[in-house]
């Protein structure tokens, strides 16, 4: 981790160096205890996902509101989440390698770990893992209900996999996750809404032939921050694993409510702070927050704070804004804030959360598992 800190407590914002991943508290603050109400609400479990934010600091905030633990995509991120005092960390991943098992089982001795499967020689290989560490491993059985990615077909080839983990010594079948990940992005309400109702026919009828066979299904876990209404609503999903909620970014924004409106349940609290570094035409200005400051894949970052400016492209070290006839007070020297476009590896290309409250450094936490990709 980089051992320079673009800000220190106390510190103005307008001193806070460039570029800077801003974290708007007030905000972030709103998101997890909306999300927690929700929960609540329906008396469903939130596992939020740390892909999302990679911050144990900020893993323990979703918990104090009521998250029953987190989930995550790599050895790597459950170790680091368990050494800042996580104690129930689901790998909603398929964990292949005897290293790597042999450290998912190591894990496992200090903190309740589960793990997701696809395939039965995995199994087997988890449990020769957790019988070297003397630890004990839930198994979820992942089942593709349509995003297309991992995951056994639904049914009978997901009740054949419980079967095995059932039969091994060290290992618990602890249920099925279920993860629509194509529709957390689907534009329409509707459309999203029909995604999960045929996702949630194929989880029913998994569970039905689980119980045929004699096994519980204890948990049904899921969803994402694009449509974890619809499985919480569904009565068949028992944990929602949203993660960006507690951020939002541009790409989300971009997904329609019921009345054909932007939804705006949870607020954008993640920024990157940059500065205006060239201003060398009237209609054109260079900030200094680009691919290193930024991740444009799922679309480009929009300019939070200044009337008729877009961000229009990004090199390396460079991104350019189009000043509209509108655009008025572009200086260089400038500060300005930017939505990311996919708040995920946008964070995972920083050190350091910087907190802002009235203006003003609250707090800087580290991105403790950037780069824990392992």
């Amino acid at each position: 981790m980089n051992k320079y800190r673009p800000a220190e407590i106390g510190m103005a914002l307008e001193d806070v160096d460039t570029p800077a991943l801003l974290l708007d508290l007030d905000a972030f603050e709103f998101n997890i205890q909306l999300m927690a109400g929700f929960a609540k609400k329906f008396g469903i479990n939130h596992r939020p996902h740390a892909k999302t934010h990679k911050s144990p600091v900020v893993a323990q905030k979703q918990i104090a509101a009521g998250a029953v633990g987190q989930c995550c995509q790599k050895v790597a991120e459950a170790e680091i989440l368990v050494a800042g005092g996580v104690s129930d960390v689901l790998v909603s991943n398929q964990i292949v390698g005897r290293r790597k098992l042999d450290r998912l089982a190591g894990l496992a001795r200090n903190a309740n770990i589960s793990v997701c499967v696809d395939d039965k020689d995995n199994i087997n290989q988890i449990n020769a893992a957790a019988k070297r560490f003397n630890a004990k491993i839930d198994v979820l059985v992942e089942i593709d209900i349509g995003a297309g990615r991992c995951g056994v077909v639904p049914g009978k080839a997901a009740v054949e996999l419980a079967q095995i983990i059932a039969k091994n010594s060290n290992l618990t079948f602890g249920g099925l996750q279920a993860y629509q990940g194509r529709a957390q992005h689907i534009r329409g309400f509707g459309e999203r809404k029909i995604a999960i109702e045929k996702a949630g026919k194929l989880v029913q009828e998994t569970i039905y032939l689980l119980s045929e066979a004699g096994l519980e299904c204890r948990l049904v876990t899921g969803a994402g921050t694009g449509t974890f209404q619809f499985e919480a609503d569904s009565g068949i999903w028992n944990e929602l694993q949203a993660g960006s909620y507690c951020f939002m970014d541009a790409d989300y924004g971009l997904n329609l409510n019921e009345t054909g409106e932007f939804i705006d349940t949870f607020r954008n609290s993640l920024f990157i702070w940059s500065t205006i570094m060239s201003h060398p035409t009237k209609d054109r200005a260079v900030i200094d927050a680009g691919h290193k400051a930024t991740s444009i894949e799922s679309g480009l970052p929009l300019v939070a704070d200044l009337k008729d400016v877009k961000y229009v492209s990004a090199s390396d070290e460079h991104g350019s804004l189009v000043l509209g006839r509108d655009a008025i007070n572009v200086n260089i020297g400038q500060k300005i804030r930017l939505i990311p476009g996919h708040c995920d590896p946008t964070v995972n290309l920083h050190d350091w959360y910087i907190g802002i409250r009235n203006g003003i450094v609250e707090s800087v936490w580290p991105v403790e598992a950037r780069g824990a990709a392992f």
